[in-house]
């Protein structure tokens, strides 16, 4: 693994090197040369994620508008001996696309955003891999229709394609797992530029409509961090829009207690999506909100509910809540639960009072709850600290029966090191959800007085940037976040923790397998990216051809 994403994030890019023979020009006899970018500034962009700055600049960027041009750009590629790095929105902090080489190209996949087939008769929608995931709901929405998993908070810039590389959370996600769970069949193109196709695809090929069609291909590649195919066109299976919901918020002493009873509720099955709260991170929401975004808000609320009346009523709430409902020390949780009819919906509501009853839950206003769902793919100002801090999180999904043992480790050692963070600026807090009925997510994340960068600046609204000061470099605090931020790693590798977006970040992730999987894993890498091409590095692959 390159040095050069294990240090501090502000390392300086060295220039990518000349582009071998005529590339340049057979990449615009695909795409149009309107769709090759070879700008300073973008190549640079291309070259960092919300976490680390390569030392490497990729040489160029093309974006292809279908799957017809994307087997090609992969075809000319291999040819050409040039490594690929396949870019979504770029809201990775795993190093997943950065590149670790001077040969590298990044596919940006932005342009293959569109819809391509929504089917009411066979349940079934099919995107391409740039489309996002507020574009997915708001084409399905007219017709009253929606994935089980619907998206990430990041949905309004979050493509499909790189979701599924990296793994969702979030809605949806309590009763349907992750969003690769939702899928039917994907379209890959390989390292040699070949596509594959998977599932049951009806009389002409191009319907998918069963995934389990002998062996489950299709779940080799979610997951794959980029490195074992390009993403091309995805179909989902597809619901009903449930009829009802309602939300319930708790507030518990611990984080310990929420965590039990969120996994009780689990195991319930009773939400359809949850989200917990450490103090800290209530602390930072709290600091971060304006009157001007309370409006905003509370607008949306309104538009949200069945009737004018109602909207009005649940604003009305939280704005005589105002902010202070929280107890300033305690863990909130907020779990929405949906279904066909307005009983049922009740009874799940009432399941998870009694749940939290018995972990010493009280209950308090659900306005985060309700928020959420009026505005479920927010812009992304959360990359950013209260007053444009650098932010960046770490993760594991751990077990039911592990999950509170794990945070409190977690949280012990945040507490040891509390007098170096408070010399360095560094403040912290904790994320939690859970994922269908096996396992919950505790993704602690990171505020250090860094400046923003780039990547920072394509991702925020401008109208919000402004407003928030320009730290400059601090490498001295990062080290310190990236030292923290391995001890967590090494605290989930001990609880046998999962990873989401494992990149080249999750270095764990491949000692933990047995030998036979590696050997498995290896054996498919090696057919469908023999040259070792598509992110070299991630999944703990080497940096060359496969096999070596």
């Amino acid at each position: 693994m390159s040095d050069s994403i294990t240090v501090p994030p502000l390392a300086t890019p060295t220039p990518g090197l000349a582009l071998p023979n005529d590339l340049h020009a057979r990449f615009a006899a695909i795409v149009g040369a309107d769709h090759v970018i070879t700008d300073d500034a973008t190549l640079r962009l291309f070259s960092e994620d919300i976490w680390a700055r390569s030392q490497h600049v990729v040489l160029l960027s093309v974006a292809p508008a279908n799957t017809a041009e994307l087997a090609a750009v992969v075809s000319e590629a291999n040819a050409a001996g040039v490594d690929i790095a396949p870019r979504g929105a770029g809201m990775t902090y795993t190093s997943s696309y950065v590149p670790v080489t001077d040969r590298t190209i990044t596919l940006d996949m932005r342009r293959m955003d569109r819809v391509l087939r929504i089917s009411p008769e066979d349940m079934t929608v099919t995107v391409e891999a740039g489309c996002t995931w507020l574009a997915l709901n708001e084409a399905l929405k007219p017709l009253g229709l929606r994935t089980p998993f619907w998206g990430p908070m990041s949905g309004i810039y979050s493509t499909i394609g790189g979701g599924l590389s990296q793994l969702n959370a979030m809605f949806g996600a309590g009763q349907h797992g992750t969003s690769s769970e939702s899928v039917v069949a994907i379209t890959m193109v390989l390292g040699d530029g070949r596509i594959l196709r998977t599932g049951a695809r009806g009389p002409d090929g191009d319907t998918p409509h069963y995934r389990h069609y002998g062996p489950d291909l299709a779940g080799l590649f979610m997951g794959d961090s980029g490195t074992l195919g390009i993403k091309a066109e995805i179909t989902f299976r597809l619901i009903r829009a449930p009829a009802f919901e309602d939300s319930v918020s708790f507030s518990f002493k611990t984080g310990e207690a929420m965590l039990e009873a969120l996994a009780e509720m689990a195991r319930a099955g009773i939400a359809a999506e949850s989200c917990g709260f450490d103090p800290g991170l209530t602390r930072v929401r709290m600091k971060r909100m304006s009157m001007a975004s309370d409006v905003k808000t509370l607008g949306k609320v309104v538009a949200k509910e069945k009737s004018i009346g109602k909207g009005l009523l649940a604003a009305a709430k939280i704005a005589i809540g105002g902010r202070n409902f929280i107890p300033e020390e305690e863990y909130p949780l907020h779990i929405t639960a949906e279904g066909r009819c307005r009983e049922a919906v009740a009874a799940d509501i009432a399941a998870a009072r009694a749940i939290a009853a018995r972990f010493d839950g009280a209950e308090i206003e659900n306005s985060i709850a309700k928020v959420i769902r009026a505005m479920p793919f927010p812009a992304p100002n959360s990359i950013l600290g209260p007053e444009g801090e650098s932010w960046v999180p770490v993760h594991g999904q751990a077990s039911l029966s592990t999950a509170a043992a794990m945070f409190g480790e977690i949280r012990a050692y945040f507490d040891s090191m509390q007098p170096v963070f408070d010399q360095h600026g560094i403040f912290n807090g904790f994320l939690f959800s859970s994922l269908s009925s096996t396992a919950l997510v505790i993704e602690p994340v990171f505020f250090w007085p860094e400046g923003y960068r780039p990547i920072h600046e394509a991702l925020v609204e401008p109208a919000h940037l402004k407003n928030l000061k320009q730290f400059g470099p601090n490498a001295e605090a990062t080290a310190v976040v990236h030292e923290a931020r391995e001890q967590v790693k090494a605290i989930c590798k001990r609880y046998g923790a999962a990873h989401f977006q494992i990149g080249r970040a999750y270095t764990a992730y491949r000692e933990s397998r047995d030998e036979a999987f590696k050997d498995v894993l290896d054996a498919v890498k090696a057919v469908v990216d023999p040259r070792g091409m598509f992110n070299p590095g991630c999944l703990g692959f080497p940096i060359g051809p496969a096999g070596e």
